[in-house]
């Protein structure tokens, strides 16, 4: 019997163990598709994708188109007459065109419980919105963003100091635990999942580099999520005197009334300081000043001398 054909597409890290379950599973691997490279680092060299890298030392057709809406996309993929396309962070609007191509359909594995964070940064929304529960979807995929019925869910905990990477690796793996238990079924054409909730829909709106500049007048519960949803991109900012720092992880402290305004230092010793929020305060643990290695606050206390009552600014 002919092996399944299955077209792959998805760019990050995410997307690599779902890809290399692919590899090793007894399937026709067609093609990949991942974003174009893009310019990275210093020195701005165009460089491959992870993706793209795993692909191409498995010998797997990697193609980068711009879109996929054009009619040369469509036509590249109909030659491969797919039985399944199946999509991890891809990156890229895949239109009806494309959806009504594979003969099994194309399917998404999405890093929420959907219809929980639609979008683009589920991972990072998800931690720091205080949710307890995370997950991946696998998704028939439609037209919509994320709004196909779900076929199947694998649900993980969300720990009190897990950041993005922690998450998204659990989340990553999850994917291919989840596609390994329903590959078959998909390729036998047995389910066609069940419509989303029309309640408790949220999106997960892109994260921007802005978004790190830390607002001490949030809660210090809030501005402590925040902190572990930005790790490892782009990490949250403040700046004391015309020192620029990013706070990598710190511990909310209870505290009553107070007189003193957010951003204040309320409490400096040889190991931490804490800063005043809008409720509450906020203890600094691990910090990074420009340029340099992150560091535990003790190390940082000795090259930049706090004060009680002085206060963080912006760091814009």
């Amino acid at each position: 019997m002919s092996r399944a054909k299955i077209v792959f597409a998805g760019t990050p890290e995410f997307s690599v163990p779902t890809l290399q379950f692919l590899i090793d599973a007894a399937v026709d691997l067609q093609a990949v598709y991942c974003q174009p490279d893009r310019p990275s680092g210093r020195g701005k060299k165009l460089l491959p994708c992870p993706i793209k890298h795993l692909a191409q030392e498995s010998n797997i057709e990697v193609r980068q188109p711009e879109s996929l809406r054009n009619d040369t996309e469509t036509a590249c993929l109909e030659d491969l007459k797919p039985d399944l396309m199946i999509v991890v962070a891809y990156g890229l609007i895949l239109p009806k065109a494309i959806l009504d191509i594979p003969k099994f359909g194309c399917i998404n594995l999405h890093a929420s419980l959907l219809p929980r964070w639609r979008g683009a940064a589920p991972i990072q929304r998800a931690i720091q919105a205080g949710d307890q529960i995370s997950g991946t979807t696998l998704m028939k995929m439609d037209a919509g963003l994320d709004t196909g019925n779900i076929i199947a869910v694998a649900k993980t905990s969300i720990n009190p100091h897990d950041t993005s990477t922690s998450l998204h690796d659990r989340l990553a793996h999850l994917n291919t635990e989840l596609l390994g238990a329903n590959l078959q079924n998909l390729l036998n054409n047995v389910t066609s999942g069940q419509p989303q909730s029309a309640e408790n829909i949220s999106y997960a709106e892109k994260i921007s580099r802005a978004e790190g500049d830390i607002d001490w007048s949030q809660s210090a519960e809030y501005i402590e999520r925040t902190i572990r949803a930005f790790d490892p991109w782009p990490g949250c900012r403040t700046k004391y005197n015309n020192v620029e720092f990013k706070i990598w992880a710190a511990q909310v402290v209870k505290s009553g009334p107070t007189r003193a305004e957010p951003g204040s230092i309320t409490q400096v010793d040889k190991t931490s300081f804490e800063i005043q929020c809008g409720t509450d305060t906020l203890r600094a643990l691990i910090l990074q000043k420009s340029g340099s290695r992150r560091m535990p606050t003790s190390d940082f206390l000795n090259g930049v001398a706090i004060r009680i009552n002085d206060r963080l600014s912006h760091a814009k």
